[in-house]
């Protein structure tokens, strides 16, 4: 039996410690302005990000990676005697899953396993961690992958909003509707539901209620909550908030292991600073 490699992409939004600790590869998501392109993570930061919006007064574009990109990687790592299981970013949300799938086709099909994450951010990242850990104990990337996809339909991704700015420019909230909210002190609540990102619900008030509907959520699905991992994921966020967050879900879940980790440039590209999520699997 053949050793396997892990791979994710940059929308994983896992630390760099732990991208080292589970021995895992990444292959960077794109972003642009203009006509300047960058590999998100590697050339971009957050912060130079929200700084060219704020001079540009516009969002970058991002771009799935190219089946190129994949092949090159395939053909390395399988030169090198490795199979790969690959957990990458919902197949409804980016054309990247449908890429790694097409490099797939040039190479054996006993060698090259793929998981369609159906979430974004650190969701990816929670069922990598999982195939990390299969691959220690032992097993096959077939048997990997068949585990992890029995996990997809349990991982619970879930995001606030704080601004409707991000969003605005994006396309995806009207300018009534942007008005309004701001308004309303409404923060949108997201959700993964089938691979799609849809709005849970739409709490009003100041951000801290909005968050409180996450760690509700978080407390009603105790104890049926896998305690590995449990993610807070952000985008930028006021310490304040960040603290806060860390604090009830440890109160929530004394024996979770709880990571803090900040979105990438493309996830942060879409919904802006301080858009947080509470990220779990369930049992």
């Amino acid at each position: 039996m053949n050793k396997v490699r892990i791979l994710v992409d940059s929308c994983s939004d896992l630390t760099k410690e732990l991208y080292e600790k589970y021995d895992m590869d990444v292959v960077a998501q794109n972003v642009s302005f203009g006509e300047k392109n960058y590999k998100d993570g590697i050339d971009i930061t957050l912060e130079e990000l929200y700084e060219m919006v704020k001079k540009t007064g516009s969002l970058p574009a991002t771009a799935a990676v190219s089946p190129k990109v994949f092949e090159d990687y395939f053909k390395e790592t399988l030169d090198k005697g490795f199979d790969v299981v690959y957990v990458g970013l919902g197949s409804k949300l980016s054309t990247t899953f449908q890429n790694a799938n097409i490099a797939k086709q040039s190479f054996p099909e006993d060698r090259i396993y793929m998981v369609n994450s159906d979430s974004l951010s650190s969701g990816i990242g929670l069922v990598a961690m999982k195939a990390a850990k299969f691959r220690d104990e032992g097993f096959s990337a077939k048997e990997i992958a068949e585990k992890c996809n029995e996990l997809v339909p349990k991982t619970v991704a879930q995001f606030t909003v704080e601004t409707l700015d991000y969003l605005h420019k994006g396309g995806r909230c009207s300018g009534a509707s942007k008005l309004l909210g701001h308004i309303l002190h409404v923060h949108p609540y997201l959700r993964m539901v089938d691979g799609k990102l849809i709005v849970y619900k739409k709490p009003r008030g100041p951000m801290k209620l909005a968050l409180n509907e996450q760690l509700n959520d978080l407390k009603s699905s105790l104890p049926n909550v896998d305690m590995d991992h449990i993610m807070i994921t952000h985008a930028g966020l006021d310490k304040e908030f960040e603290d806060y967050l860390k604090e009830e879900v440890k109160k929530l879940a004394p024996n979770a292991s709880v990571d803090v980790t900040r979105a990438g440039c493309v996830i942060a590209s879409h919904c802006g600073y301080g858009t947080v999520g509470i990220l779990y699997i369930k049992k």
